[in-house]
């Protein structure tokens, strides 16, 4: 009969109408029944039914007490976000801002300003202020930069850029300061002349007025190679051959000179221009000269009859002049603002790409020792902007707005870097991380523009020439002992290698 009793307990227990005997306690009921003072009847009787326990207390009973709605705080938290967008008024220029607006009023009621003062003020404004006097003066965020020339797509500029101004942190120790300073009295100020060149026999070239300078940078002597007879006559270009052993002259005179250095004696002359020679450059036995009439000769300096080609390459003077590192292409700047590129075919006469994006003459032009096809190119007081160049398919690759003129550009020879130099207002050198172009540090000490560099041999050490009539030496391009002995090993490894393979 066990089996009936199970049964009824678990019907029992199915039924709702019939209060439940037979449970535990409520969690509030044991803690009622645990208060002082509270009698032993306050537990659940089986003839009472829960209506009237629940008569005892307001609340539902099987939770937990807890304050009522109306005593209930937030908690506030820790950084309070609003609804709407409030702008961080500390990175705000409301001083500049006040100036602008006042300015521009004073200006407009006041008397006009020429264009030259209003230049005057412009480039002092953008040397001192760099970028904020062009930009709005309640922006919270940069201007995306210009579509550079080349470009596919505006998106790709505008989701691409970086923080402008910004520099990057460079591994290596750079000295700030010029290893050694040397006097050049007389040197010419004179931004369309190239006055410096240094040779792969560690000799130094340096125009000084009429005469002409050697300073062999092992031993430190200096000797003086020539001189000009006329009162009013100076040197106008140098540029040394490959092999470092002869130097050819550029002079005010029309001519161009051959020196032979090991001996101290001048082996022949070459005329064919019509006005000053400010600018040189090698290619193996060619000699090609650029004169003030803006045309460019090739001289095969082997031959009594020397003059190959004459081309009419600009409409103004020829200032910079530039055969790339294999012998295969030409540049030349002028001051028509105008860049060409020609081929080696010496007889062609007209250029393979000609750029006229820059708005000053172009004098700084170097070519990349690692990309024989990049080009980089400087622009005057007008323009003063660095672009990069890819001669084989004629497209401007970078545009650096430098802030001032642009007077010599070099290549490093073991770091993917470009220095530059500058003049107005600053006089510095500047070095830029290639291709980021960003800005890795500025060499500083230059009282003046400082016009002519030239790189040592080993492409460790950059000497500037400046109108402040000073040559400083830095030595912004060391290479670590270690590395270079490593890459030496490679080098040697890597001939070998070639030597061995039959073709």
């Amino acid at each position: 009969m066990a089996h009936f009793g199970f049964e009824n307990d678990i019907s029992a227990a199915m039924r709702i109408d019939k209060s439940m005997t037979k449970v535990p306690l409520m969690r509030w009921e044991r803690k009622l029944a645990e208060r002082p003072g509270s009698s032993g009847s306050s537990k659940n009787s089986p003839s009472k039914p829960l209506q009237q326990q629940n008569s005892v207390h307001s609340r539902t009973p099987g939770r937990t007490p807890f304050k009522s709605s109306k005593d209930k705080t937030l908690t506030p938290s820790s950084a309070a976000t609003g609804d709407r967008f409030i702008p961080n008024r500390n990175t705000t220029q409301v001083d500049l801002g006040h100036f602008l607006v006042t300015n521009r009023s004073a200006s407009t009621n006041g008397e006009p300003i020429s264009p030259t003062k209003e230049h005057f003020q412009k480039t002092m404004n953008e040397n001192l202020n760099g970028q904020k006097f062009e930009s709005k003066i309640m922006g919270y965020h940069q201007r995306p930069p210009e579509l550079p020339e080349g470009a596919g797509s505006q998106l790709k500029v505008l989701y691409s850029m970086a923080t402008p101004g910004t520099s990057t942190k460079s591994l290596r120790h750079i000295p700030q300061a010029p290893e050694r300073i040397l006097d050049a009295p007389e040197i010419l100020d004179d931004y369309y002349l190239n006055l410096l060149d240094w040779s792969s026999q560690n000799v130094l070239a340096v125009c000084l007025g009429a005469s002409v300078y050697l300073w062999h940078a092992t031993s430190g002597e200096i000797q003086q190679l020539m001189e000009m007879e006329g009162n009013d006559e100076y040197v106008s270009s140098i540029s040394w051959m490959n092999e470092g052993n002869h130097l050819a002259v550029g002079t005010s005179t029309t001519e161009v000179q051959l020196w032979d250095v090991t001996k101290m004696k001048k082996l022949r002359s070459m005329g064919g221009h019509s006005a000053r020679v400010g600018s040189l450059s090698w290619s193996a036995h060619i000699l090609s000269s650029g004169s003030r009439s803006g045309y460019i000769h090739h001289h095969d300096v082997r031959v009594a009859d020397h003059l190959v080609s004459s081309i009419c390459a600009h409409s103004q003077e020829v200032c910079g002049l530039k055969w790339s590192p294999d012998g295969k292409i030409l540049a030349s700047g002028g001051n028509d603002n105008a860049l060409h590129v020609w081929s080696s075919d010496l007889g062609q006469q007209s250029a393979v790409y000609s750029f006229n994006q820059h708005q000053a003459a172009v004098k700084a032009l170097a070519w990349c020792p690692r990309q024989h096809s990049l080009l980089a190119s400087g622009g005057g007081t007008a323009d003063r902007c660095i672009r990069l160049w890819n001669v084989n398919t004629g497209t401007c690759l970078t545009s650096v707005d430098t802030n001032s003129q642009v007077c010599a550009l070099l290549w490093s020879k073991d770091y993917k870097e470009l220095i530059s130099s500058h003049g107005f207002a600053l006089n510095q050198l500047t070095i830029w991380s290639h291709p980021s172009m960003t800005k890795v540090t500025e060499l500083t000490g230059h009282t003046s523009r400082v016009l002519h560099m030239a790189m040592s041999p080993d492409g460790s050490t950059v000497v500037s020439a400046a109108a402040d009539e000073t040559l400083r030496l830095w030595k912004c391009f060391a290479v670590d002992p270690q590395k270079k002995a490593q890459k030496s090993v490679a080098q040697l490894e890597t001939g070998i290698m070639r030597k061995m393979c039959i073709r």
